[in-house]
């Protein structure tokens, strides 16, 4: 077997194996969820035990929705999946990965210039804790160029959401940017 085919075969397996002793956490603002997260955390659920949707105050970042409104709403979405659940945190996230007792993080790469970011970040938290790991995945091909803050934008200058999020995220959204 080639190398390069060794290598993916042991990550396959490995994940494979996840499904009952991982809890993977996926963390970010989600301000609001759109459906390339919804998308990336069903797949995470299918490979991990536990999903938790570590959802950041990002305080920083001067977010629409609250952290109560942003959990609330996440909640909503994803109560159909029994493996995950939202939970808020403001806390550096290695920090609050042991507080979980969980050994992934799970993070989303849409485009290639989100790579370099992510790759700074995944050699940080290996440094801070180095038993756990960091996974990406990649939304399908149809989300891969929804982002929150266009979300945010389109919906705060009256425009049609419908496409990028839920519809109880769309309702929120509307009465948000009234």
């Amino acid at each position: 077997m080639r190398d390069d085919m060794h290598e993916w075969y042991n990550l396959y397996s490995y994940l494979k194996g996840c499904n009952m002793n991982n809890i993977a956490v996926y963390p970010g603002t989600f301000d609001p969820i759109t459906y390339g997260h919804k998308d990336l955390i069903e797949r995470a659920g299918r490979l991990f035990g536990k999903v938790i949707v570590a959802i950041a105050t990002s305080s920083k970042k001067q977010p629409l929705f609250s952290i109560e409104e942003r959990v609330a709403l996440a909640k909503q979405v994803l109560d159909s999946y029994q493996n995950v659940e939202v939970v808020g945190f403001d806390c550096l996230l290695t920090n609050f990965m042991k507080q979980q007792n969980a050994n992934i993080i799970l993070r989303g790469l849409r485009v290639v210039s989100d790579f370099d970011y992510e790759f700074q970040m995944a050699g940080m938290n290996r440094h801070l804790a180095p038993k756990i790991e960091s996974i990406f995945l990649m939304p399908a091909e149809n989300y891969t160029y929804i982002s929150s803050s266009f979300v945010r934008e389109i919906a705060s200058l009256g425009g049609d959401v419908k496409q990028f999020v839920p519809e109880v995220i769309e309702k929120a959204l509307r009465e948000k940017c009234r």
